[in-house]
């Protein structure tokens, strides 16, 4: 082939890129991004986002993987820049989203630069990722990306890592990007499915649980069919959340605390649990114990993968498969049992409603969180999302907003990093520019990423970022406080948030009473733009209510 019919390298990864479906790539540019750079701009129809950090360029790839199910893609240049997306790749790999980085790399043929800014940054990335491959030959570009994308995007979704040294994406090659194939993912075996419905058949107080590995839209539908049909109650772990409208009259509420919550006392009522979609990255939902009377309750393990056995996870039944599928052959093979009774179980959720109901009616100020819940989750409609950051006001959130479609409460349970939530919440505006979006992030945890502010004013986002300032690191107060050590190292100061948002050329607004809350959701809710508002927050009663109140009324139940 005439020099003249070969294509330069890095005209090559965009095509490949463009193959894939890529329609962002999200991050800061270095120079040994150039090449790719110019590749970019010159011949393809994928948008650049450049944000002001490559954490949040990393957050805002992985959010879109969890949106759309296809790996976001994100970039930095070597050294620091690939050192800055190691929280977001983890964040990624331990929450399932499906997310592919690029980072540039010196020459590796030949430099003149000895060591300066070179790690090994495909070691490094090796242990937080599935996948991590430094380009040393343009000809194998097109089969390595596409493995990137195979690999991220396969169950269990997570992060993959491409480095294209400065030399490589400056070669010229013949080869042509490798067409996607078309998978369908392994359904489950007819004897597994057999034994799950015999199980179930033979309880009296079945309950299923919903966990992170369930999220997704045709598994939903499915597990509503199956509820419908057998009238088995159900609860969910904090990234359930929404995969079935928690309205429903069966629903048993949130594992949001690690024991002892009203939704507990359901489970170990139960005498068969079916643990749809688990992974381990979660705090466990209910404890197995090894000892002779425990074996009286059978755990089904439903998930693409068999179960990570540790010492309170051992499932005595794992049907292996595609979720859905799963699901739809055993709501089809059940015969619903007459000696079901769920309403002890049932009974728990009501307790855990009308306790909720009266702490969200306390309209003090600062405000206090179960009221912050229930103002937001009166002022949104069903498909609005919010994106929670990281700290205590998660848990209030997990307990007590009620989540109506997947993938509307977008929090972090797995690596449970700060940071995230203005990220997260700029790509899902991205992705559903007609719906409403909402961050909610704590003080500390705004201000790890708070510089992407600008960057949602300069693409022109409509979202509200709700921070809750408490002038203090709150969840790590709270546990120090639980453990019965002395409150110390935890406060800091806080910019004046209106004027902070105003500087990026934000909207900023400041919550003055319980009422004002209400007014200023409902105006951010309704006007386009970039929205700050600063609520104060009253964190006091967490202990007494989280750990004491709530367990001893469940108890006493």
């Amino acid at each position: 082939m005439a020099e003249a019919d070969k294509t330069k390298a890095s005209d090559l990864f965009v095509q490949c890129l463009e193959a894939e479906g890529v329609e962002y790539v999200f991050g800061v540019p270095g120079e040994e991004n150039l090449d790719f750079l110019d590749s970019l701009s010159r011949s393809s129809k994928i948008k650049l986002i450049l944000t002001r950090h490559e954490q949040g360029a990393g957050f805002m790839a992985a959010t879109y993987g969890r949106h759309t199910g296809k790996a976001g893609v994100c970039l930095s240049t070597l050294g620091p820049g690939a050192t800055n997306l190691v929280t977001a790749a983890a964040y990624a790999t331990l929450g399932g989203m499906p997310m592919m980085m690029i980072t540039g790399q010196k020459p590796i043929k030949k430099s003149k630069q000895g060591r300066f800014q070179i790690l090994d940054v495909v070691a490094m990335m090796h242990p937080i990722t599935k996948y991590a491959h430094q380009m040393a030959s343009s000809d194998n570009i097109p089969s390595r990306l596409r493995e990137a994308f195979r690999i991220a995007e396969e169950e269990k979704p997570g992060a993959t890592h491409i480095e294209l040294p400065e030399d490589i994406a400056d070669e010229y090659t013949e080869s042509r990007p490798v067409p996607r194939s078309i998978v369908r993912r392994p359904t489950a075996d007819v004897k597994s499915i057999v034994q799950a419905c015999e199980a179930l058949e033979k309880a009296r107080r079945p309950v299923l649980v919903i966990g992170a590995g369930a999220n997704r839209k045709m598994t939903g539908k499915m597990l509503n069919e199956f509820v419908e049909k057998t009238g088995i109650p159900f609860l969910t772990t904090q990234l359930g959340k929404g995969v079935i409208d928690e309205r429903h009259p069966k629903f048993l509420g949130c594992a949001a605390l690690s024991a002892g919550d009203f939704v507990h006392r359901a489970i170990e009522a139960s005498d068969c649990i079916v643990n749809i979609g688990h992974d381990v990255i979660e705090k466990p939902p209910f404890f197995m114990h090894n000892e002779a009377n425990q074996h009286e309750r059978t755990v089904v393990h439903i998930s693409t993968k068999t179960a990570e056995v540790d010492p309170v996870y051992f499932p005595q039944i794992e049907v292996i498969g595609d979720i859905a599928n799963a699901m739809w052959q055993i709501k089809e093979a059940i015969t619903p049992s007459p000696k079901w009774d769920f309403d002890g179980m049932l009974e728990y959720r009501k307790a855990e409603v009308a306790h909720t109901a009266k702490l969200a009616a306390d309209e003090r100020f600062p405000i206090f969180p179960p009221h912050l819940v229930q103002q937001v989750r009166d002022a949104l409609p069903d498909d609005a999302i919010i994106c929670l950051d990281n700290g205590i006001y998660k848990i209030w959130f997990a307990r007590g907003y009620v989540a109506c479609k997947p993938n509307t409460v977008l929090l972090d349970n797995a690596l449970a990093t700060m940071g995230a939530g203005l990220p997260s919440a700029m790509a899902s505006a991205m992705v559903y520019p007609d719906r409403k979006i909402f961050a909610i992030c704590g003080d500390g945890g705004f201000m790890m990423n708070s510089q992407e502010l600008e960057t949602a004013v300069r693409l022109g986002l409509n979202l509200t970022v709700l921070v809750l300032n408490d002038n203090a690191y709150g969840m790590i107060r709270w546990k120090q406080s639980n453990m019965g050590f002395e409150d110390f190292g935890l406060d800091y100061g806080n910019p004046d948030f209106v004027q902070y948002a105003q500087s990026y050329g934000a909207n900023g607004h400041r919550v003055e009473s319980a009422k004002h809350l209400r007014e200023l959701l409902a105006h951010c809710r309704d006007t386009p733009g970039v929205h700050l508002i600063d609520c104060p927050v009253d964190y006091s009663e967490n202990d007494r209510i989280l750990n004491t109140e709530i367990k001893d009324l469940s108890r006493a139940l």
